[in-house]
């Protein structure tokens, strides 16, 4: 799974994901992409889980890219622990993905394989996505 080697600071505030992705909203890499149509914390495991899913419809052939990294920490409190005595240990790491945001590109397979792969991908992830192709593409 995807995690940071090493951070400045080992907690982070919760924050909030508004407005659309500032950058990474177009094909880069790969001629299809799945883009994100809202704003959410996508877990390391959430985006292996996509990863697996996608390279195993596409039977290992063309090339996969992640274009989004988990390097938030979020902490967790253990359960039937009392109110106070400081923030919990973190626990996992997520990715803050906002509307917009190319989050997977494949590139080496024709446009039904790839649709189809990008679709069980998407079903991995908590959020609504919409698979996109380069123009003249698909």
């Amino acid at each position: 799974m995807l995690s940071p080697k090493r951070t400045k600071y080992r907690k982070q505030h919760k924050g909030r994901i508004h407005g659309a992705s500032k950058g990474g909203t177009s094909l880069n890499f790969g001629a299809y992409g799945l883009k994100a149509l809202q704003p959410e914390r996508i877990t390391a495991r959430q985006i292996e889980s996509a990863r697996r899913a996608i390279t195993r419809a596409m039977k290992r052939a063309g090339r996969v890219w992640i274009r989004i990294f988990p390097d938030v920490p979020v902490s967790t409190k253990p359960a039937e622990v009392r109110m106070g005595s400081g923030k919990g240990s973190p626990e996992f790491w997520v990715a803050r993905v906002a509307p917009g945001r190319i989050m997977f590109e494949i590139d080496g397979v024709p446009a039904d394989i790839a649709k189809t792969a990008l679709t069980l991908g998407a079903a991995k992830l908590p959020i609504k996505t919409k698979f996109i192709a380069r123009i003249g593409d698909a």
